[in-house]
């Protein structure tokens, strides 16, 4: 003899709501503002030359700019990448873009 499961559906009606105003389109994305295309370029800049810092076959990078750092690394036959180059010369003035990653710290 086996009873029959009650489930709560057994005892309530199921009811769907519809949504009011029907389906709703999605609105377009604004586009991002200046400033904040700015920021993300700039963002995007620092961490390839962060990676640049952090990649030793170039040479050591403590207690010389990322531009003499590169140069040396030209000079050694080493092949740095040229939009490391292109960037730093791009920036030379913003000392955030010059220094290394460990211009911060005593030798």
């Amino acid at each position: 003899m086996t009873t029959k499961r009650r489930l709560i559906t057994d005892s309530f009606k199921v009811v769907k709501r519809s949504r009011k105003g029907g389906k709703r389109e999605k609105s377009p994305t604004p586009p991002p503002s200046p400033q904040k295309e700015a920021d993300r370029i700039r963002e995007e800049e620092l961490e390839k030359l962060r990676q640049f810092d952090l990649d030793s076959s170039f040479g050591p990078c403590t207690g010389i700019s990322r531009l003499q750092r590169w140069e040396r690394a030209k000079l050694h036959g080493l092949n740095p990448p040229e939009e490391i180059r292109d960037l730093l010369l791009q920036t030379h003035a913003d000392p955030e873009y010059n220094l290394s990653l460990w211009s911060g710290y005593p030798l």
